[in-house]
């Protein structure tokens, strides 16, 4: 797994799979009774507008803060079995075909492949091992004597500190960073990118498609799901909370599109 000459790291939301990994999973914490009503559709808002406007420094910071209140007092155990329970489920219709597809190519070129999200260790760790992936960096927040989060981000997955744990990983795993490649989605990234010698921006956001233009950078766009279950293998999940789960998305998805629309046309 390690001592490989170069590795292949990807950020999570919006270049492996199409939308926010942890907000994803918003309807079954929900129905776990993690969440209340009122928190699941301030998760949904946010989820929109990170959609619209993509992922910039002032977003990413309402993200963190958002995220930091609504675990706080979580039981981390619950987090777990209900990601384990409805993750083929939540992810599966939301992971793009090609980034499934470049995964294997660097695996079957010898590379370790690492997932670089924000998100929080819980959501990434079972992503990454769903798709295969050798290692996650991700967002790590306290946990007290009861198992529960305490709402302090330890480590914040995010920006330079994506930089800097790359660096650590490929000290430990002995990576020749020249020889290793980058995805990201979003100018949030760029640091990360910059650490290697093979970056591409992958459906990219305004400024980060200006410098991918500007230094020469490949840029890929990625459209395709996949369905994730004809092809690896799936653990089993409990019917009535996956269903919860992914018609909880789809409701909250389809009333902030019609209210948004009804002040277009009131407008």
């Amino acid at each position: 797994m390690g001592n490989a000459p170069g590795a292949a790291f990807f950020d999570l939301d919006k270049t492996i799979i199409a939308k926010s990994s942890t907000l994803a999973f918003s309807r079954p914490f929900q129905a776990g009774g993690l969440i209340s009503r009122s928190a699941l559709l301030r998760s949904a808002y946010t989820q929109f507008m990170y959609v619209l406007g993509g992922a910039d420094h002032d977003k990413m910071e309402e993200m963190r803060q958002f995220m930091s209140e609504l675990v706080t007092g979580w039981d981390v155990a619950t987090v777990t079995e209900i990601v384990a329970e409805t993750l083929h489920h939540i992810v599966d219709p939301l992971v793009y075909d090609e980034a499934v597809q470049l995964i294997e190519d660097h695996k079957a070129a010898g590379r370790d492949v690492v997932i670089v999200s924000a998100s929080g260790t819980e959501v990434v760790e079972p992503i990454g091992e769903m798709l295969g992936a050798d290692h996650v960096i991700a967002t790590r927040v306290g946990i007290d004597e009861h198992g529960r989060y305490t709402g302090e981000i330890t480590f914040y997955a995010y920006a330079e500190n994506k930089a800097t744990a790359i660096r650590a990983l490929a000290e430990t795993n002995g990576y020749d960073l020249a020889e290793s490649f980058a995805y990201s989605d979003s100018m949030t990234d760029l640091a990360m990118l910059e650490e290697v010698g093979h970056p591409f921006a992958v459906n990219p956001d305004k400024e980060l498609r200006r410098i991918a233009n500007e230094k020469g950078w490949p840029i890929l766009v990625f459209t395709k799901p996949v369905a994730l279950r004809s092809t690896l293998p799936m653990p089993p999940a409990k019917p009535t909370l996956a269903a919860l789960a992914v018609g909880g998305v789809v409701v909250a998805g389809g009333v902030l599109w019609a209210n948004a629309r009804r002040r277009r046309i009131g407008a």
